[in-house]
């Protein structure tokens, strides 16, 4: 109990009491809390427990010299400065693997409904137009279709393979080609979306991959395409998205991130061709479960051995990885 750590942001309602066995927990609720603790108790703090959303600024980081690991609920990491962390010598967690497939799941289901219309069929049937104007207009198959995977990572390895399932012809773009993987790649992304029906966005977050998706890839993927994006809003210009569907040069969007989330622009909400949804690829008790039970135990870990589970890239040469 005499380590103390800090608790950012919102918490599970099973983190806060778990965190409270192991460790003297002061709680951050909001940028006011986190100011009074830096203030009173800077340098007792040696562990942070955030979340991808929640984050932890460099500044913070700087805030805090007896810092020795900061562990996120999530696993994009992009509102945490790695880099700074790591630089001070600081190991930074996230929570991989854990949440693959509701995410895969998510990307899957956007598909279909897209696919076949079922947000608007639904709508058809609920305000009586079945009775009174007949039968929907006819949807589009699901399967066979082409799809790309704009980052094939764990998660877009098993996006991959539920797209199979479905016989779709799949491609797929990254910093470079991978061993033992049968899909097509494409070095160029503009090609790829040239190439398929639907482009699938699951490339993480962050400078490297900010506006990645512009409008050149909304152009090439054209009127009959879909976009689906459960990665990260900022992956995708969201001004370009808009104007591409409100001018016809795309087809549809499934949409489960935002460029300034939670703030959704109305020109996408008033649109009927797009499926938006409020971020909630990994939102099941399941995994949210087996992510609060991840960001605790790489903190428990630490603490108890020195080692941690799952760091993030920037911080794996400085932990002691136990398999």
């Amino acid at each position: 109990m005499n380590t103390h750590i800090i608790l950012m942001g919102d918490s599970t309602e099973v983190m806060q009491p778990q965190l409270s066995k192991h460790f003297t927990l002061h709680r951050a609720g909001d940028e006011a809390a986190l100011v009074d603790i830096l203030a009173h108790h800077s340098r007792d703090i040696q562990g942070v427990a955030t979340s991808a959303t929640t984050g932890l600024s460099a500044d913070a980081i700087a805030a805090l010299p007896n810092l020795k690991v900061v562990s996120s609920c999530g696993v994009g990491y992009e509102s945490i400065d790695a880099t700074a962390a790591a630089a001070r010598g600081v190991i930074v967690t996230h929570t991989p693997d854990v949440l693959n497939n509701d995410v895969a799941d998510l990307a899957l289901m956007l598909h279909l409904a897209l696919s076949r219309s079922l947000m608007h069929d639904a709508a058809w049937l609920r305000r009586g137009a079945w009775a009174i104007k007949g039968s929907p207009p006819v949807a589009r198959t699901a399967s066979g279709r082409r799809v790309g995977i704009l980052g094939l990572g764990r998660i877009g390895k098993d996006v991959a393979r539920r797209f199979a399932a479905l016989d779709c012809e799949l491609s797929y773009h990254g910093r470079r080609p991978q061993v033992d993987v049968p899909y097509r790649y494409f070095d160029n992304l503009v090609e790829m979306a040239q190439h398929v029906e639907t482009l699938i966005v699951v490339v993480p977050g962050g400078t490297a991959t900010q506006g990645l998706v512009d409008r050149t890839v909304l152009d090439a993927l054209g009127p009959q395409g879909t976009l689906i994006n459960v990665a990260r809003g900022s992956v995708v210009e969201e001004p370009a998205l808009i104007s591409a569907l409100q001018e016809g040069r795309l087809g549809a969007a499934g949409l489960d991130v935002f460029a300034d989330e939670p703030n959704v622009p109305q020109a996408l909400i008033d649109m009927d061709r797009v499926i938006l949804l409020p971020h909630v690829g990994s939102a099941t008790r399941e995994t949210r479960a087996a992510m609060t039970d991840l960001t605790i135990n790489n903190l428990v870990q630490f603490f108890d051995t020195g080692e941690v589970l799952t760091p993030v890239p920037e911080c794996a040469h400085l932990a002691a990885i136990r398999t």
